[in-house]
């Protein structure tokens, strides 16, 4: 996918060019890896010197994924606009959304593989964790999500484990139309509604318990 920006490549500045080289990389990166020779190539298809394009990427081969998933996240973002997503119900919401993302990343699930590769090494785990974290936050924003309290977290955990486990079925699959991907994903955001109908159901019985601290209240301000 390549870029559409109607900036001439020689104009741009950094953060332009990053967002132009990011839909390339994965084109290039399959077979060299997230390398400066995958970003050279990425270059050259751009129309701009590989020294400009290495300026745009300080971090190396993680400024390079993390660019990578951010185009990922843009198109979701451009795909599912508000008026789309208000049609659907959530756990369809999650599953369109996340299901988006593999058909988008299918023609290079190699350069995924290798992606992961790299954020797996220990040096890069912080790195790792904070771009997992920035697309189930971006997931469950575009799927409508306003929490604030604690199930801003957890929501965002839960889902990191259910793509992070649909990925690595999604890397193997060779099934037609992605079958395998969508099954195990459906089974997962299954067991997920269950595990959302019992912490539901805990925490209405939760809020009918005798509280101390309102009995307290009441004491030190009676009606």
């Amino acid at each position: 996918m390549a870029t559409t920006s109607a900036i001439p490549p020689a104009d741009m500045t950094l953060d332009e060019l990053k967002e132009a080289l990011a839909p390339l990389l994965g084109g290039h990166t399959a077979f060299d890896g997230w390398s400066e020779q995958a970003l050279a190539m990425a270059a050259a298809e751009l129309g701009v010197p590989a020294d400009r394009a290495r300026i745009a990427f300080p971090g190396g081969a993680v400024d390079m994924i993390d660019a990578w998933f951010d185009w990922v996240d843009r198109s979701m973002l451009l795909a599912f606009p508000p008026e789309r997503i208000a049609a659907m119900k959530i756990r369809e919401r999650i599953g369109e959304l996340i299901l988006f993302r593999f058909q988008l990343l299918r023609p290079y699930r190699e350069a995924l593989r290798r992606a992961l590769a790299t954020l797996a090494m220990p040096q890069n785990a912080i790195a790792a964790g904070r771009l997992a974290w920035r697309s189930a936050d971006r997931i469950w924003r575009t799927a409508g999500d306003t929490a604030t309290d604690y199930n801003h977290y957890t929501k965002r955990a839960i889902l990191i484990g259910v793509y992070g486990s649909t990925t690595f079925v999604f890397l193997d699959d060779e099934s037609e139309d992605m079958a395998a991907t969508r099954a195990f994903l459906a089974r997962r955001i299954d067991d997920v509604m269950q595990f959302e109908k019992v912490k539901a159901r805990f925490t209405s019985r939760a809020g009918r318990r005798p509280s101390l601290s309102r009995f307290l209240g009441r004491l030190r301000y009676p009606n």
